[in-house]
């Protein structure tokens, strides 16, 4: 497929002087969104997260029964949107939300670096779906986007996108802090929904910088200038280093700034972590919760 009638049309340079000036208006915005009803939409938001390289099944099924569990404790509160995993223990997390409408992710096709053969991501996405998850997180080419290669990035992501089923989630993960300039960030949210990507997610939390006020300002605009273009509307998961209730707030806050109350929802926005369910459940019942 040709994606340049995409590419061309919303690739742009970016002003970092205008960017951070946004980001830190929208920081100062967040006096307004520190509220308990925020802090549980937040919640209900969450791909709750276990990639620890000493992961077990053992372990990942203790992880996502705890989730599964949540609202015996706290039945005031929503659940969790997802438990995130590698694709080894989908199974095993399926098992253990049984009962429960949690979704499952798993982190595939190359994770966390996407250097591999399109042949083995392919694989690996289609074992993950066929053993029970529900959405999936690759990691756009960083080599292909990297050399400029930008429709076969693209193509690659749109024939992982054609293995899958229609409603299984495709997550595309740019790595936002290992691009070298903001306009890198916004091609590569531009290149990921080009070819199919359902969300756009910053940052594998694996290599490096993670998630950062000023690229999900520009990731959020790319796909407010991709939903006028295509009227295709595609959701963001902010992760890496979203670890306090002051993080969600300020990625929330720019959610529903740049791209309106309709992305606010667990269908187009998540936040990818782990330790920040535990800050949010803190905040909600005025007291210290380490629940997950």
């Amino acid at each position: 497929m040709d994606y340049s009638n995409i590419t061309d049309r919303l690739f742009k340079d970016i002003d970092v002087h205008e960017v951070a000036e946004k980001a830190e208006r929208f920081r100062t915005d967040t006096v307004y969104f520190r509220t308990k009803r925020v802090y549980a939409h937040c919640l209900s938001c969450l791909d709750l997260t276990s990639l620890g390289a000493t992961d077990s099944r053992e372990s990942v099924t203790a992880f996502a029964r705890k989730a599964a569990d949540f609202r015996k404790s706290f039945p005031h509160l929503p659940d969790v949107a997802t438990v995130c995993v590698f694709p080894v223990f989908v199974d095993a997390v399926g098992l253990a939300l049984e009962d429960s409408e949690i979704g499952i992710t798993a982190v595939a096709g190359g994770f966390p670096s996407g250097q591999t053969f399109v042949e083995v991501k392919m694989l690996e996405c289609a074992m993950a779906e066929e053993n029970g998850a529900d959405e999936i997180d690759i990691v756009l080419n960083p080599g292909l986007f990297r050399d400029g290669m930008y429709q076969v990035a693209a193509g690659e992501i749109e024939i992982i996108r054609q293995e899958l089923d229609r409603d299984t989630v495709l997550k595309v993960i740019i790595e936002s802090g290992l691009q070298p300039f903001l306009t890198d960030v916004r091609k590569a949210a531009v290149v990921a929904m080009a070819g199919g990507a359902d969300m756009i997610k910053t940052s594998t939390g694996k290599n490096g910088a993670g998630a950062a006020p000023d690229a999900v300002v520009v990731m959020c605009e790319a796909i407010r200038d991709y939903f006028a273009l295509t009227g295709e509307k595609v959701g963001i998961k902010v992760a890496g280093g979203v670890r306090t209730v002051e993080d969600a707030v300020l990625y929330y806050t720019i959610v529903k700034s740049v791209l309106g109350d309709e992305w606010l929802t667990p269908d187009l926005f998540r936040i990818g972590a782990s330790s920040l369910a535990n800050d949010l459940l803190s905040a909600i019942e005025d007291r210290e919760v380490r629940y997950f």
